[in-house]
This record gives structure tokens, C-alpha cells and sequence, in this order.
């Protein structure tokens, strides 16, 4: 757990506030976390949402998805952290796992939206994308802190993927080169989000609550064939628990997708210009 700065990696050290070190990863995940509000709150307008509605649930949910993305790290590494127990608390050192975080996000936005009589589906809806635009960004942290790597590999083999030579030396981890598998879940992730958000607004395509779905589907497939390949999995003895929450949610959004199609009452997702008081 203990990193080591290789000799030509990047440093994850962003800069000095006096004995403060801002680190790049929580750099990447501040500035993905403002775009994603900014969006979610553009949309939001659209559909007759108040900003505040946005505001007042991130208030809530960046705490709450934080302390659930490490707990649910620390759970899987106990018997690490029960030996070192000071460092639980360290996140500035990468440890983070994102299926904690989205887990923690989404139980804050289903009691917040009870709470103050909103749509759960329509709230999901317009947060699905920034969520997975998020995420795609936030991989470029663990990059940072050289996290999130594939096999022993060669540099030849990564000059072959056309890499450039910044990411492929900071792909020298412990003295071998490593499969970026970051870059390939970040490029699955931005992927999704710009899919997500090319085709939202398309007529009669997305009913209520399967852009959410869409987005559950896209990720967990892309996840379960991407963590196969890494080396760095959080493990339930012989099983990646990534892996086996990425099926679980992909097997339950399609279930659902499918219920839900056959509700004929069901409410299409607004198209832009039907509605829509704020444009």
C-alpha cells in the first residue's frame, strides 16, 4: 500500500498550500465533480428542476459517496488496515473504490427525492451522464497515482497501442511496465457519456428512468471485461467483487429495462423543445 515514486513518473503531488499537499487525484475528482454538477444543473433547468435541487442533494451526496468509496475499499483490505490502522483515513493516497461511491451516491438521491417529493427516475435520469462523465475523469487520478494497471507487459507493446511516451512511462510500476487498464475504463466511460448525451434528446427513444438503465448497462459491461484484466482487484477470495457487482447490476438494469418497457403508461424522457419553459 505503501507507493514509491519510480524515477520519471509523473509526481502526484500537484502543488504545496504551505504544509498542505493538493494531490492530483483530488484534483481530477474536484474538477469532474463541478462539470458534472454544471450539467446535471443545465439539464435540470430544462426539465423545470430549481438549481438548488442540485446543490442542496451534493451537499449530501459528495460526503456520503466519499466515506462509502472508502469503506468500501477498507472492508475488502482489512487485513491491511487492521494492522495500519492510521491510514485508513489516508484517500489522498488513492484507495478509493468507485462502486462504493456510486452505491453511497444513488442511496443519498433515493431518500433525498422521498424527502422532497421529486422523481427518483427523473433525477437519475439527468445524473446518469455526469456520473459516467465523472468517472471517466477520475480514472486520470488513479493514473496519477499509478493505480488501476493491467499485466506485466513490455514498453514495446505499449508503443504499439500508438501510447504516448508520458503515459507509457508512468505505466513503469514496481519495475515493470503495466496495461493501462485506467485508460481503457476512462475511454469506456467518456465514451458512454457522449453517447449518453448525443442520444438523450432523441424523440421517442429513451422513456423515463433508461437513460439511468442505459448507463447501468454501458458501465458494468465495459467494467466486468476491463477488471478482468486488472491485477489490482479488490478480491472475495477467488472473485473479483468488481466483476460480480458488475453482472449483478447489469443483469438487474436489464430486468428492469425490460419490466418497464412493457408499462405502456410510462412517460417519455423530455425531448428538447417539448415542455421545456426554460428555452
Amino acid at each position: 500500500m505503501t507507493k514509491t515514486l519510480v524515477v520519471g513518473a509523473l509526481n502526484p503531488i500537484a502543488f504545496h498550500l504551505g504544509p498542505i499537499q493538493v494531490h492530483w487525484y483530488g484534483i481530477f475528482i474536484g474538477c469532474a465533480v463541478i462539470l458534472a454538477l454544471w450539467l446535471a444543473v443545465r439539464e435540470g433547468r430544462r426539465q423545470g428542476l430549481d438549481e438548488d435541487v442540485f446543490y442542496d442533494y451534493l451537499l449530501w451526496a459528495l460526503p456520503i459517496a466519499i466515506v462509502c468509496a472508502r469503506l468500501y475499499y477498507v472492508f475488502f483490505q482489512w487485513p491491511y488496515y487492521a494492522i495500519h490502522p492510521d491510514e485508513i483515513i489516508a484517500i489522498w493516497d488513492g484507495g478509493i473504490a468507485i462502486y462504493g461511491a456510486i452505491i453511497g451516491g444513488f442511496l443519498v438521491l433515493f431518500f433525498y427525492c422521498r424527502h422532497y417529493h421529486l422523481s427518483v427516475w427523473q433525477m437519475l435520469d439527468i445524473v446518469a451522464p455526469t456520473v459516467i462523465m465523472a468517472q471517466g475523469i477520475g480514472r486520470w487520478g488513479n493514473f496519477m497515482n499509478q493505480e488501476a494497471f493491467g499485466r506485466i507487459t513490455t514498453r514495446v507493446a505499449l508503443v504499439g497501442q500508438h501510447l504516448p511516451n508520458w503515459l507509457i512511462n508512468q505505466m513503469l510500476i514496481g519495475g515493470h511496465y503495466r496495461v493501462p487498464t485506467f485508460l481503457y475504463e476512462s475511454l469506456w466511460d467518456l465514451t458512454g457519456f457522449v453517447c449518453l448525451m448525443l442520444l438523450r434528446h432523441r424523440r421517442h427513444l429513451f422513456k423515463r428512468g433508461e437513460i439511468f438503465l442505459a448507463y447501468v448497462l454501458w458501465y458494468s459491461a465495459g467494467r466486468f471485461f476491463i477488471e478482468g484484466m486488472r491485477t489490482d482487484s479488490l478480491m472475495l477470495g477467488p472473485v473479483r467483487i468488481s466483476q460480480l457487482l458488475s453482472l449483478v447490476f447489469f443483469v438487474f438494469a436489464l430486468v428492469i429495462l425490460i419490466v418497464r418497457r412493457r408499462q405502456q403508461r410510462l412517460p417519455w424522457y423530455l425531448v428538447k423543445g417539448e415542455n421545456d419553459k426554460n428555452e
